[in-house]
């Protein structure tokens, strides 16, 4: 299929990309449908990823894994929460916190609270509030700035 997208022009997309999130995620609770993008300009990777809404083509999310920012990273979530999206392993779980990116980068924050928790076994997704005191906003801009020197990146 040929999705439409605001940062990456038309992509196609092969129907087992797709992901759903039965709830929608946080703000958005009216879009299902989500693909993960990868950003691989310039060949390198800063594991900044795009949650792409399927349904909205304006609507993409930059994402990342927390471990990349945090190493020890555990978000404790009510089993509840997770239960709609199938059994997890650490094999099907792949988890992301969403980005802000303000005009002044040095701002840059991750929300660590609200985790996007999916399982790639059953390509569903949710996004949950955990029970954990981590920040909403935590601020990562000298986390990706080391990142991207220890890569050659900059």
């Amino acid at each position: 299929m040929l999705v439409k997208t605001r940062y990456f022009g038309e992509v196609e997309l092969e129907e087992e990309k797709i992901l759903t999130f039965d709830r929608g995620i946080i703000g958005f609770e009216r879009l299902r449908r989500f693909t993960l993008i990868y950003n691989s300009e310039k060949g390198s990777d800063t594991s900044i990823t795009w949650l792409q809404s399927i349904e909205e083509p304006s609507m993409a999310l930059p994402v990342i894994n927390p471990s990349t920012v945090l190493n020890d990273y555990t978000p404790n979530v009510a089993d509840e929460l997770l239960d709609p999206i199938g059994e997890l392993t650490g094999d099907n779980t792949c988890i992301f916190v969403t980005l802000t990116v303000p005009s002044d980068i040095t701002k840059m924050t991750t929300n660590l609270k609200a985790p996007i928790i999916i399982n790639a076994d059953t390509k569903k997704g949710c996004q949950v509030i955990a029970e954990n005191d981590y920040p909403v906003k935590y601020n990562i801009y000298d986390v990706i700035t080391k990142i991207k020197a220890e890569k050659g990146d900059m």
